[in-house]
């Protein structure tokens, strides 16, 4: 029995492994060039993107459940006509109007006025013109520019406690050779919430001055 048990948590831990991986690897996520690397710190260069984008208030957590809805109810045409748009990999956030020079710490405490951009990128066969307008104004289309970002990979759940640490390690990085970051992070998270913490993929994004 105790074998049998064993067994079977071996089967549901190997069926978690095989559906977390065919789920991370048949959705599209954005090309990109890798510029350096070191260990988990890359730059890259990202081409031009388009995106759907929602503005939420609130904690970080709260914001980005909150964005997720509106932004899914527009790929899958919910609320509007015609196709649905593929989902694609990751969904991202970045907080409005913070300084880099603020401390970590401060850029992921809640305040009262926080505003949050939530994004699903869309698939690269579109083109702006192509996709279909949202149903409500909540929900904006926007082109994002080429961009060189340095980006920092990590797994686990992501919480507040380790997405700073891992954000004050990329900017330690980029001090020590000579880069400077421009606007606020980026947090992208690659996978549903039923992904095991382990196997989750998350990254800290920031856009480098020219």
């Amino acid at each position: 029995m105790f074998g049998f048990v064993v067994l079977g948590g071996v089967g549901l831990a190997a069926a978690a492994v095989a559906g977390w991986w065919y789920t991370t690897n048949n959705v599209e996520q954005p090309k990109y060039a890798v510029v350096t690397r070191d260990g988990s710190i890359e730059v890259r260069d990202y081409p031009a993107l388009i995106v759907a984008e929602v503005v939420r208030g609130g904690d970080r957590r709260a914001a980005v459940r909150a964005g997720f809805s509106p932004l899914a109810n527009y790929i899958f045409a919910k609320e509007r006509e015609g196709q649905s748009i593929a989902m694609t990999a990751p969904v991202t956030q970045r907080r409005e109007s913070i300084a880099m020079t603020a401390p970590v710490t401060q850029r992921l405490q809640p305040g009262a006025d926080d505003r949050w951009v939530v994004r699903f990128i869309m698939p690269s066969e579109y083109a702006l013109e192509d996709l279909p307008l949202p149903a409500s104004a909540d929900v904006s289309l926007k082109p994002v520019p080429p961009a060189r970002r340095a980006a920092i990979r990590f797994s686990g759940v992501a919480t507040d406690v380790l997405i700073a640490e891992q954000e004050a390690r990329l900017m330690a990085w980029l001090e020590r050779r000579g880069l400077t970051p421009q606007g606020s992070p980026t947090y992208a998270y690659y996978n549903d919430p039923f992904t095991p913490g382990p196997l989750r993929r998350n990254e800290v994004l920031v856009d480098l001055a020219d």
